[in-house]
């Protein structure tokens, strides 16, 4: 019995990043870029030097975690967040589907200005 339970655990954890995957959202904090990852915690947001802060989250297209060390030197368009110093906390490396959600801002000036739609996904500018 025991053993069964363990399997369908596994089962579950293993299907969940899927699952996630096909439902993930954002909030109207995360913005929109270009990011190059360099050595960590060093990367190039929108080509301008930047810093992953420290216990940042980087998840792929299927939601999973990754180590900014595996992925050093490849560039991908994401939607992230950053902590109160500026450095990036959040980053969501987007599939197809997720960049073509547009407009995304890109700068905090830009989110400010348009309006959010959470159930939608969707930004308006005004």
């Amino acid at each position: 019995m025991l053993r069964c339970a363990s399997a369908l655990t596994l089962a579950f954890a293993l299907a969940l990043p899927l699952a996630a995957h096909a439902q993930r959202t954002f909030t109207a904090k995360a913005l929109r870029g270009e990011l190059v990852f360099g050595a960590p915690p060093e990367v190039k947001l929108n080509g301008k030097p930047a810093r992953l802060a420290p216990g940042a989250r980087i998840r792929d297209e299927n939601n999973m975690l990754h180590l900014p060390a595996t992925l050093a030197g490849k560039k991908f368009v994401v939607n992230y967040t950053t902590e109160f110093e500026g450095m990036l906390l959040d980053v969501w490396i987007l599939s197809r589907s997720e960049m073509a959600r547009k407009p995304w801002p890109t700068t905090e000036k830009e989110a400010l200005a348009w309006q959010f739609n959470p159930e939608a996904q969707a930004w308006t500018k005004p």
